[in-house]
């Protein structure tokens, strides 16, 4: 099978291609080669390949603050990438391919844990609209084109990731790596305290991005079309105790103070993974596990010069 990565120097992109399994010819193309923006080039690019399956990791993503006052550019960046790669893959006749979203598609306040059947029956968190409104087009388009086309197309909604090869620019990162980086800096630098945004009592289920790659390669082997599939571990915590566990690994031992005045976002995003289990797949790294191995690849990492966003 010869399958294109799209975003493959992203933390999703980089996993999915280091999990990619024997045989698989993948292809990739850096930014300043194709923008993914671009339908006339992303077209040519296909319609040269002869691909089998395209996996789409490629995607305007930033935390809580980034989204909030920003939501217009991720939704037109977004559905501008989404647009010329699966219009694209149409038009060159590419049998399979399988879109990446994220559990903010699902309203605010969906009944936890949240089945895929909740997807439109509510309104979306403010914080983060735009972005979800993009996956949403998305998610939607790849069902259309299975029902209109008979193509296997379809959408994978992780839970909040973490992982080696994270973005860490604290203007943008997401929970798991701006926190771990606030955390490390105060160690070094003896601060008293870390400001934690938020009043810490929002629950999140977090999954290791090699769990998220392992379920693209097992779901890409089956006939999915028009479906959408959450990939979890089902078991969330508080921010709160997030933050607590994250700074003992990193072994900060200060204080950690929740700044209230700040947005919480939705309060709990705990989803319900019975249909992904039921077709044989499974987390298999545990939080703390995976969190002590992403520091541990941070650290090193960060001596070599090669942290993301840093």
């Amino acid at each position: 099978m010869k399958v294109y990565v799209a975003g493959h120097n992203g933390m999703v992109g980089s996993s999915i291609v280091r999990n990619s399994p024997m045989g698989v010819d993948l292809v990739t193309t850096n930014r300043d080669c194709l923008d993914l923006r671009d339908e006339k080039s992303v077209e040519k690019f296909f319609m040269e390949q002869g691909l089998d399956a395209v996996i789409i990791a490629a995607a305007k993503v930033g935390g809580i603050g980034i989204n909030s006052s920003d939501n217009s550019t991720f939704l037109i960046d977004n559905l501008k990438i989404q647009n010329a790669v699966i219009g694209s893959a149409v038009k060159a006749g590419i049998p399979n391919l399988i879109f990446l979203g994220s559990s903010c598609v699902y309203p605010k306040f969906s009944p936890q844990p949240i089945k895929e059947e909740a997807l439109l029956s509510g309104p979306l968190e403010p914080t983060n609209e735009g972005y979800a409104l993009s996956k949403i087009a998305g998610i939607r388009l790849c069902n259309f084109l299975h029902h209109e086309m008979g193509l296997n197309y379809f959408s994978l909604m992780p839970s909040n990731l973490y992982g080696m090869n994270d973005n860490y620019d604290l203007k943008s990162a997401h929970v798991p790596a701006a926190l771990m980086r606030r955390l490390h800096s105060a160690k070094i630098n003896d601060s008293r305290e870390v400001v934690v945004w938020g009043t810490g009592t929002p629950r999140r289920e977090f999954l290791h991005v090699d769990d998220l790659a392992r379920a693209c390669w097992q779901m890409l082997s089956r006939q999915m079309g028009g479906k959408v599939i959450n990939v979890g571990t089902g078991t969330d915590l508080t921010i709160s105790d997030f933050a607590i566990l994250m700074a003992g690994i990193v072994g900060y031992q200060g204080k950690i103070v929740f700044d209230s005045t700040k947005p919480d976002g939705t309060p709990r995003k705990l989803l319900d993974i019975s249909l992904i289990n039921s077709l044989g797949w499974k987390h298999e790294m545990e939080l703390e596990t995976g969190l002590r191995q992403t520091y541990q690849w941070f650290v090193e990492a960060l001596s070599d010069g090669k942290v993301r966003g840093y």
